[in-house]
């Protein structure tokens, strides 16, 4: 039988790029996100992909995206919980309420109600198990400059992490987590024309090809139960992390 993958976030940059080599490896793969247009057009028409649009931030959308992988494929062996938004860099008083407010439901909220469904999915269905893989960034260990809503949630997600990875012992359920240094997607584009450093100037910054995290990803999911990954950085070696401001 194959092996099933619900991939949050599909619809481009690392969603795409991971739901592509999940397809090649012959997974069935559930490509969840807002824009039905985009999924459709990441899954290419794959027999294998199950496009299921939706808000991970709403709770009741998430229930009903879980409930038809189930009905489509009788289990979930994997879930990769990818979706995420940033919000303007700006100084904490700057902030809004509402870029604070949307960070933390899509980020956090959204990662916590995939794994909480994809864990009674896991928990129920037989055999046991499966596996949970979170996005957390390198945003999880050293900010960038008026990133306060990112950050923190991105520092939850580690807690988040860890959480499940203790919860899920008893069902077999394992929880490792990414975190991803400038890949070159169209988010990241910037990073190669200049961002804002800890020192206050403006640098262009090295990147990496978005595929390495596809990949990374793959081995985490390839692992049997018995073993984890559970935590993995995978970035460009010359970005400003270690040594970063």
């Amino acid at each position: 039988m194959k092996k099933s993958i619900i991939i949050t976030g599909a619809g481009r940059g690392i969603g795409a790029a991971t739901t592509k080599a999940f397809l090649e490896a012959g997974y069935r793969v559930g490509l969840v996100g807002r824009n039905a247009d985009t999924l459709e057009a990441t899954a290419g028409g794959h027999p294998d992909a199950l496009v299921l649009a939706g808000d991970v931030g709403d709770p009741e959308t998430v229930d009903r995206i879980f409930a038809r992988a189930m009905e489509a494929w009788g289990r979930v062996d994997v879930l990769f919980n990818n979706a995420g938004r940033g919000s303007p860099p700006r100084t904490p008083d700057e902030t809004s309420i509402e870029d604070w407010m949307d960070v933390v439901r899509i980020n956090l909220t959204g990662s916590f109600l995939c794994a909480r469904a994809a864990f009674a999915a896991m928990r129920a269905q037989s055999p046991q198990g499966g596996r949970i893989i979170n996005n957390g960034s390198v945003s999880a260990y050293a900010p960038r400059p008026g990133s306060a809503p990112y950050t923190s949630t991105k520092h939850a997600i580690t807690g988040l992490t860890r959480s499940l990875s203790l919860d899920g012992r008893p069902f077999d359920i394992v929880c490792g987590q990414i975190d991803i240094g400038n890949a070159l997607t169209e988010m990241a584009q910037p990073m190669t024309e200049g961002v804002p450093q800890a020192d206050g100037s403006i640098r262009a910054e090295a990147v990496m090809d978005v595929a390495h995290v596809a990949t990374s990803v793959l081995h985490m999911a390839e692992l049997p139960l018995d073993a984890n990954v559970q935590f993995i950085t995978v970035m460009a070696p010359k970005m400003p992390f270690i040594g970063r401001g």
